[in-house]
């Protein structure tokens, strides 16, 4: 869908949640122009009964990076916030507003948004769906996936709110889960058990993490998030098994395998649990913390063979493997945790500098790197489903925590957590149009 020609999507069928579905009617018609490193001035309305989807939505448009949320103190004398008629546009474009939403309560128990143009003074676009209006607990998605459609109304693709982050609990081991904007923390896998390197399955419905056993072994673990069921890899017994990465369409797995000898990648089919391959070699090398390419072709992953780490790429069969970001002699030390971009332009991953890690990004177009961090440590990015944000953990706080970075206007935000946290994973979007 393009951004400069009005379109008219039809947006008649469900959103599809992981605990159920989420239906939408109507139309949606698009006619906002969006230009690339502009941020137009937005207001979300007063939405009388609807305080907590209001907030969320506000919120999320805020996290989005997309727009000037304008904070609204008060509305104009008189009203006019309920239709194109009576809207007063003279005021919300006095407060520098390009774009109003307005929320408000339909038939039974849906909620109409619709997004207003304040220049052309007209709507722009209007959906109707059933909300949970209180936006608490896993219908705050469903809130979020409104978000989410709002920013594609005016920029052509959407947000990346209906989201979950993975992470690893630094304090008790386990992996928890937290929203794109920092609510609905939860630990997901069992306690007592330790965990590492946890990875969302491209669907959002199952998980896959290194398993921490008494026996030193390292099994990976697939677990389905809906019913807590967890299925072990056939890998051989005894093995230290990290790493693992989804292929794009969730038929294969990556992961690294230590022995005597080094570390190397394998592949497994997780969809038939067999046939396992070995991917790389070289006798005492270390190869690890392998990611796919968006369209499953490529790989790049970490690998010692030529002294320091450093971020190769390869074939998904294991052929064609190359060094593509070298190792920086003098100026920077060892790169670590690859991650490609969702439109597959760059790589992410950290490296140290001056004895620190710092998240650099790597342009596959003109083969330059770009540092992106530099307070604190900062390591382990995953780029979110838009692609232009990022998550990482860093320090620059005290202890380690989330942070979210918006790589085009280098802001960032704390997911704060009660402990510790490390080793990140962004989720697709877990609502979708169907």
């Amino acid at each position: 869908m393009t951004v400069r020609t009005a379109l008219l999507v039809a947006w008649v069928g469900s959103f599809s949640l992981l605990a159920g579905p989420v239906r939408a009617q109507d139309t949606v018609r698009v006619g906002i122009t969006y230009q690339p490193g502009v941020r137009p001035g937005l207001v979300v309305l007063p939405a009388p009964g609807l305080d907590s989807i209001h907030a969320i939505i506000a919120r999320d448009l805020d996290f989005s990076d997309r727009f000037e949320v304008i904070p609204l103190t008060q509305p104009p004398s008189g009203g006019g916030t309920a239709g194109a008629a009576t809207l007063n546009y003279a005021f919300y474009r006095a407060l520098g507003a390009n774009l109003a939403v307005e929320l408000a309560p339909a038939t039974g128990a849906f909620i109409r948004m619709r997004l207003y143009d304040l220049a052309a003074e007209k709507i722009r676009g209007e959906v109707t769906l059933p909300l949970d209006r209180s936006g608490v607990g896993e219908s705050r998605m469903a809130v979020h996936a409104l978000s989410d459609e709002i920013v594609r109304l005016v920029v052509g693709q959407p947000g990346a709110a209906a989201t979950r982050i993975l992470f690893l609990n630094n304090d008790d081991r386990r992996i928890w889960r937290v929203d794109s904007d920092g609510a609905g923390l939860a630990p997901l896998t069992p306690a007592g058990i330790s965990a590492l390197s946890p990875v969302w399955s491209p669907d959002g419905g199952r998980i896959a993490y290194s398993q921490l056993s008494r026996d030193g072994s390292k099994p990976i673990v697939i677990q389905t998030l809906g019913s807590g069921t967890r299925t072990l890899l056939p890998v051989r017994a005894t093995t230290q098994n990290i790493t693992p990465a989804f292929s794009p369409d969730g038929k294969s797995l990556l992961f690294a395998q230590m022995s005597e000898a080094g570390v190397a990648l394998y592949v497994v089919n997780v969809q038939d649990l067999c046939c396992v391959e070995r991917l790389t070699g070289g006798r005492f090398a270390e190869n690890f913390s392998p990611a796919y390419s968006p369209d499953g072709r490529r790989v790049v992953f970490v690998s010692t063979r030529a002294g320091g780490q450093q971020i190769y790429s390869m074939s998904a069969d294991g052929t064609d493997q190359e060094l593509l970001i070298p190792f920086d002699y003098g100026e920077t030390g060892n790169s670590n945790a690859p991650e490609w971009s969702p439109d597959g332009t760059t790589i992410a991953f950290h490296r140290e500098v001056r004895g620190a890690p710092q998240v650099w990004a790597f342009d596959l177009a003109g083969r330059r790197a770009k540092q992106l961090t530099s307070l604190g440590r900062n390591e382990d990015p995953s780029w979110a489903p838009d692609g232009r944000h990022l998550v990482f953990i860093s320090d620059r706080t005290g202890r380690r925590q989330l942070f979210v970075l918006d790589t085009e206007t280098n802001r960032s935000r704390q997911l704060m957590t009660p402990f510790s946290a490390r080793l990140p994973a962004w989720s697709r979007p877990l609502v979708r149009a169907q």
